[in-house]
């Protein structure tokens, strides 16, 4: 179950920092299960694959338009045979290496043959935790 899980986790991270890297607001939207729950490191929150689509629409045109998105796994964690709790650091820039400066929680959810994430926290990293993870 562990290496099926970390295959899992890992193919859920590729879309997620593929689309992004193509500045695919659906794309990147499509990983988020319809209700999921998606908190950004100002504070704000936003409900539902469609809301996280439109923020990131702008996002994607405006004030990251271009940039490119690194996102490690730290710590994956089975909650039952259909959740698991995803940690990890990520940062986004425009020129490798990225820098990681945010640490960031997924909690994933098997629906069907897919896993998507009904929430998720992303939080600028401590300089603690970066020395930890970085």
């Amino acid at each position: 179950m562990k290496d099926e899980l970390q295959t899992a986790v890992e193919d859920f991270l590729d879309r997620f920092r593929t689309a992004w890297d193509a500045g695919d607001a659906q794309g990147y939207a499509a990983p988020f299960a319809e209700d999921a729950t998606y908190v950004i490191f100002p504070g704000e929150a936003m409900a539902g694959r469609d809301a996280i689509e439109r923020n990131h629409a702008e996002v994607f045109a405006r004030w990251r338009k271009g940039t490119k998105t690194a996102v490690k796994a730290i710590g994956v964690q089975s909650l039952g045979d259909d959740v698991c709790s995803v940690l990890t650091i990520g940062g986004v820039g425009e020129k490798a290496p990225i820098a990681y400066d945010k640490i960031q929680t997924f909690t994933l959810v098997r629906r069907g043959d897919r896993w998507l994430c009904a929430a998720f926290q992303n939080t600028a990293i401590s300089a603690r935790a970066k020395s930890a993870f970085g």
